[in-house]
């Protein structure tokens, strides 16, 4: 018959002790990679974008558009009454200035049209002015071939001077 060999306890302790430091050592190089795949991660989202650093070196100061002063006669309102404006358009770059300068005849034409149209009453509250910067704008894009938007020509129009008699 076959002796069978009995193994001391104290023999068995030795092998389960690198299971649970291989366990620990796991847990703790799973803990750094999760740590690292964070932080990289927030610089990756964090960091500017090379095309917000291009827009930012390509800025650009505002160019203006001068229009003079308009005198018109506006639609009778209890009395006669006239408006003088001036007008003054941001333009993105000095090619839709030029076709500003190009096309004044015609966009001088219409803002003349669509500020003889106004009644006094319809100008002196800050919104009806504010319909009116819109109303400039539109006018002076349909004069341009293929209307100038915000991208490819006029940006916006400031009243720079303003008098209702």
């Amino acid at each position: 018959m076959a002796k069978l060999k009995t193994v001391p306890p104290a023999a068995v302790e030795p092998a389960a002790a690198p299971v649970k430091k291989s366990r620990k050592t796991l847990i703790i190089a799973l803990s750094l990679a999760l740590l690292a795949a964070g932080g990289g991660g927030a610089w990756y989202m964090l960091k500017p974008s090379a095309a917000h650093n291009l827009a930012v070196a390509e800025k650009k100061p505002p160019v203006f558009v001068n229009m003079e002063p308009f005198t018109v006669n506006l639609q009778p309102e209890n009395g006669d009454h006239y408006l003088q404006v001036g007008v003054v358009y941001q333009v993105t770059d000095d090619k839709a200035t030029d076709a500003m300068k190009t096309y004044l005849p015609m966009i001088r034409s219409r803002l003349l049209l669509l500020l003889s149209g106004k009644r006094p009453s319809e100008l002196v509250t800050a919104e009806g002015k504010k319909k009116l910067v819109d109303e400039l704008i539109a006018a002076a894009r349909e004069s341009l071939p293929e209307g100038a938007t915000p991208e490819r020509g006029i940006q916006s129009a400031f009243l720079a001077a303003f008098v209702i008699q």
